[in-house]
Order: structure tokens, then sequence, then C-alpha cells
């Protein structure tokens, strides 16, 4: 099994967790690599087998699931381990947290399967859970009531002009097919200059270029 996609499941509901093994396991390509009823017990586990995907949820006892996102998002020895934050609610409050922390993606408990192997793949490639519905109004969220930050201007110098552009279309939630129609390009030149601004600003996916581009003030707030 070591093509399979290794996911860490962590949820302070047994029930929750059962649903999410039995869906992995009866799939070709996953292996459930352990599970966690809170936080500080996801953080060990994680620590222990280094699984490529983390299901987190967010409130749990104990250490809650945004402690352990950035205990994880911290670890140098995890680099290589990306975290989608599980949820109730489309609009948590935490959200704004979450994302800072280095979540990948978010996805709603009630998620279809496929969607949710889908989302899984996705992340393990690399990618953010950016898609349309419910991620999109979770960066409007954030960019509406996260709190003020400090001009980025500084850090955006490396940037070249249409970097920014592209950061900019980032910021709102654009696809890289979308950010090439914007700005009469090719798809393959857009993903190009996504790679480039993840390189310039040392960024771990395409969620914190998000966060960057509303830190930095490239994307109004209403």
């Amino acid at each position: 099994m070591t093509g399979d996609v290794r996911v860490l499941l962590a949820d302070d509901q047994p029930l929750i967790r059962a649903g999410l093994r039995v869906l992995l396991e009866t799939e070709p390509g996953y292996a459930v690599a352990g599970e966690a009823a809170d936080g500080a017990e996801a953080v060990r586990l994680a620590r222990a087998h280094r699984p490529d995907v983390v299901m987190m949820d967010v409130r749990m006892p104990g250490t809650d699931g945004l402690d352990a996102l950035e205990a994880i998002a911290a670890d140098p020895a995890l680099a290589g381990t990306r975290v989608v934050v599980l949820t109730t609610f489309d609009l948590d409050v935490y959200v704004y947290r979450a994302l800072r922390a280095g979540a990948s993606g978010f996805l709603l408990k009630d998620t279809e399967p496929v969607a949710l192997l889908r989302a899984i793949d996705l992340v393990h490639a690399g990618e953010a859970l950016l898609a349309p519905s419910v991620t999109r109004r979770l960066i409007t969220e954030f960019a509406r009531h996260g709190p003020a930050a400090p001009p980025g201007e500084d850090r955006l110098a490396v940037l070249t002009r249409r970097e920014r552009e592209v950061l900019a279309l980032v910021g709102t939630g654009r696809t890289n097919g979308e950010i090439a129609a914007q700005l009469v390009i090719s798809p393959a030149t857009a993903r190009t200059h996504v790679g480039r601004l993840l390189t310039k600003l040392d960024a771990r996916d395409r969620v914190q270029l998000v966060v960057i581009a509303h830190e930095a003030g490239l994307v109004g707030r209403r």
C-alpha cells in the first residue's frame, strides 16, 4: 500500500471517525494512518506517523483542532502533511485563524463521500480547497471580519506588476483558468505565475497566498 494516501482522522465523535474510516478503507488508494479524539492526540499521532493529510475537526475537548493545526503547521518534520479542517458550519468564527495557521482547505461534515475523496486528492497533490460555494464564502468572511494586519508592501517588493495582479485574483478565490481568462493569458502561464508567487512569498500553498493578498490590501474589504 505504498502509494496510498495516508489520512489521519481527528474528531471527538466516534461515529464521525467510524464513517470516515469505512469510506477510506473501502476505496482503493487510501489508508487510515490513525484516529484521534482530541487535538493533543492528533498532534502526537501526526508526529508519530507523518500522514499525508489530516482531517481535523475544529471543536474538540481539551486541545481543539485549531491549536492542533497550528502545532502541525509549525513543525518542520510535518512540512509534507496537509490539514483539512472539518466544520459543521460553513461560516465558522475561527476560519481566519485556521487560514493563517496553514489549513489547506475546509469541508463541511455533510460533504458527499465522492467530494470528500476528491478533496483529499487535491490537498495531497498540493492544491488548496478554494473551490466555489463553501470556501469562497469563507474567504469573503475572513476578509470582512479578520483582524487588521500591517501593510504588506515590503513583503510584496519582490513581485512584478503582473505577479501582483495574479496574487490579487488568487485572493478572490479565482482558479488558474479564471485568472488566465481575466488577464488574457494561457492557463499554463497563470499556473507559472502562481508557482512563482508560492516561491517568492515562501507560501505553503494557495490558501496562504489568499491570506497574504488580503493582508497586503490587494483585495478590497467591504
